[in-house]
């Protein structure tokens, strides 16, 4: 059970005691919800995300230092991650007028570092890429726009079985993509998305949206609606309140109705018609 969930039960001061009756407290609730085991080989996917994940910020330090010191000798480039080459190729090529020795050898320790962690991170995402080819749920997810290898086996891999959620609008809540509800006396009063659940995942499956839009063509924000026009990721508007430009968030409807459909298949004993497919690779494996 979730702690947040039995917190309430707990009375007056904390101990293993009053614990023990919160918890047996709580149990007995018909509309407790419990947390599902996860497997072994579910939990090791996801600590090679959570390794990835940290050497990819270990990475954007290395990169931020990089590009604060050579601004400080006045050499800027573009945004953007494949520009750090160029900054790479100046600290060989660039003369001792532009780049002094001292700061040359500064330079080579964080330009040697930032190759060991791209090599690092390729190792990682290899290893992902071949659990999912290995997986029959994960290329079935990878067949939705906007949904490639890195969060479909995330969704796999944090997910233990789609049938712990009724309906894709019950596993948006869950991932927090929902708006946060203070309603009283019969208003209804939303706010911002909850924010709630797995942020690793929501990141994702925000990217993977952002992106499927972008490769439509257009502005996100001005020319494709993202609450209702996002055929990878969104489902359906939740009211007609959160269509408007300013308030436009995505639920990840298919992905659940790809996974549970799985599930249904498994408890009727039906054979898989369904023919995985793995997507197209991307430039840069980002989502």
């Amino acid at each position: 059970m979730p702690p947040q969930y039995v917190r309430p039960y707990v009375k007056r001061n904390k101990n293993d005691a009053t614990d023990a009756e919160a918890i047996c407290e709580a149990v007995t609730r018909p509309t407790m919800r419990f947390v599902p085991i996860k497997s072994i080989d579910q939990q090791a996917v996801l600590m090679l995300h959570r390794s990835r994940d940290l050497l990819i910020r270990q990475r954007t330090a290395l990169v931020n230092a990089l590009r604060g010191h050579f601004a400080e000798l006045g050499i800027v480039v573009g945004q953007g991650i494949w520009n750090v080459a160029k900054l790479v190729e100046e600290v060989t090529t660039a003369s001792l007028e532009r780049v002094p020795t001292i700061a040359r050898a500064v330079l080579e320790v964080l330009t040697s570092q930032l190759g060991e962690l791209q090599q690092q991170i390729r190792v990682l995402e290899a290893e992902l890429l071949a659990w999912h080819r290995a997986n029959a749920a994960s290329q079935r997810l990878a067949t939705i726009p906007g949904v490639g290898p890195i969060t479909a086996t995330a969704i796999v891999a944090t997910i233990t079985s789609a049938a712990q959620f009724r309906s894709a609008r019950e596993f948006s809540a869950w991932l927090g993509l929902v708006p946060r509800q203070h309603s009283s006396g019969g208003k209804d009063r939303l706010g911002g998305i909850s924010k709630r659940g797995d942020a690793y995942l929501r990141r994702l499956l925000i990217h993977g949206a952002r992106t499927a839009l972008r490769w439509r063509g257009g502005d996100v924000r001005r020319l494709v609606p993202l609450g209702s026009a996002v055929c990878s990721i969104g489902g359906r508007p939740t009211s007609p309140r959160w269509r408007s430009p300013t308030r436009r968030r995505a639920s990840p409807g298919p992905c659940w109705s790809v996974m549970s459909r799985t599930v249904h298949r498994q408890r009727l004993k039906l054979p898989d018609r369904s023919e995985p497919t793995l997507a197209r690779p991307a430039r840069v494996m980002t989502t």
